[in-house]
């Protein structure tokens, strides 16, 4: 039965107007959790909230989200769920309405919570459908459904600038009506997923010889640990510009909040420009490689940004969310071909578990900016990419494949 699951992922023709669909309601998905962190400078003014409280927010979003993932993919690639997909984006929904009208810190976590869960419902049935589309092109497939995500992500700052600087916590209301037509476009995914998932069988049934490589179990487990840990290194980076940045550069800087925004954006859209790049380069390149050269290369520039006067800060923003990014629709294709019978799981595993991390990182960097300053942030962060080293560690594609 493993040849059919390469029949079908392997053979067949690569569906753009599939993958471009649901990279589209990736980013849509991912705008919305995105709301979150662009509120973080209205709600710090107008709830009056530590550094703390922002990382304990930013940690119900994606802790939410990253723990929830690899449970709904373990089911899913038992159960495949096509209507997941509508169903998560319903979910976010009811968030976005809940943060325009919370009038306190705990009513904007429950919010949250409904945010992130429509996240984890969301992510692994949409891997699973770029695990069908993509045909021969699976380095490439996954870096057009990841862009999507990563653009999402990048519209936060802009967000900030656009919406909830002149209409406050309110401009959540906008995001209903993205919601909605998410919700309109993935149900008609789910359709064409659905009948995908009548003419070749169950996930479940096509992965099953996918556990033939037992006899090798004991390196699955090391190389998907140290895929994780390396992932998770990156994720706290991540989070430390993402969520602490713009108040490092309002502080250290003084620059307005309108203009914070721009270096935060360009190091979001950096990623997302990374991240469609990086998918090609994998299967040109290799997966290790990249994963090799994204992660430790980006250690130069997090090295000397916090250092540089403000002028040089753009450019280098831009070069380490660019280089950061080029792996990171090459974790998760990584993952799935070390477990090829459970590709929501292993999808779950580094979009959710790995990623999501830097929620817990939020939270400890959070607290390191309250007892210390964001200046000894900033350089703690700074070290994070150098745990790419590690990658050289990892089995090379073709010892990773065949097992």
């Amino acid at each position: 039965m493993q040849v059919n699951v390469q029949r079908v992922a392997g053979v067949q023709t690569t569906v753009y107007p599939i993958l471009i669909a649901i990279s589209v309601g990736h980013l849509l998905n991912d705008s919305m959790q995105a709301v979150i962190p662009a509120l973080f400078p209205i709600l710090e003014t107008s709830m009056n909230l530590s550094y703390t409280q922002i990382g304990w927010i930013a940690f119900t979003l994606n802790m939410t989200s990253s723990v929830m993932q690899p449970v709904v993919g373990f089911f899913t690639d038992r159960t495949p769920s096509p209507y997941f997909l509508p169903l998560g984006m319903a979910s976010s929904l009811l968030g976005m309405i809940g943060l325009a009208f919370a009038p306190h810190f705990f009513f904007v976590l429950l919010s949250v919570l409904f945010v992130g869960f429509g996240s984890a419902i969301f992510h692994p049935e949409g891997s699973r459908v770029v695990y069908f589309a993509a045909g021969t092109r699976r380095g490439f497939a996954q870096s057009i459904y990841q862009v999507g995500g990563n653009t999402g992500n990048a519209l936060a700052p802009l967000f900030t600038a656009l919406i909830f600087v002149p209409f406050g916590q309110k401009g959540a209301v906008w995001f209903t009506m993205i919601a909605a037509l998410g919700i309109v476009l993935l149900f008609r995914v789910s359709r064409w997923y659905s009948l995908r998932l009548k003419e070749y069988g169950t996930m479940q049934k096509q992965g099953k010889s996918g556990k033939s490589g037992v006899k090798n179990h004991r390196n699955i487990m090391f190389a998907l640990t140290l895929l994780i840990f390396v992932v998770f290194a990156r994720s706290w980076y991540s989070a430390g510009i993402s969520n602490y940045y713009q108040f490092y550069l309002m502080k250290h800087y003084h620059v307005p909040i309108q203009e914070a925004q721009v270096y935060l954006f360009v190091f979001m859209i950096a990623g997302a420009i990374g991240t469609f790049v990086g998918g090609p380069l994998a299967d040109r390149f290799g997966k290790r490689n990249l994963m090799l050269f994204s992660t430790l290369g980006t250690a130069p520039f997090s090295l000397m940004l916090p250092y540089l006067p403000l002028v040089w800060v753009l450019p280098v923003v831009f070069l380490a969310g660019f280089i950061l990014s080029l792996s990171f629709s090459t974790f998760v294709v990584y993952a799935q071909e070390l477990l090829p019978g459970n590709v929501g799981m292993a999808s779950g595993l580094i979009v959710g578990l790995a990623f999501g991390m830097g929620a817990l990182g939020a939270v400890v960097l959070g607290k390191i900016a309250d007892l210390y300053n964001l200046n000894i942030l900033m350089i703690l962060c700074s070290f994070l990419p150098l745990f790419g080293a590690l990658t050289w560690w990892l089995p090379k594609e073709k010892s990773s494949a065949s097992q």
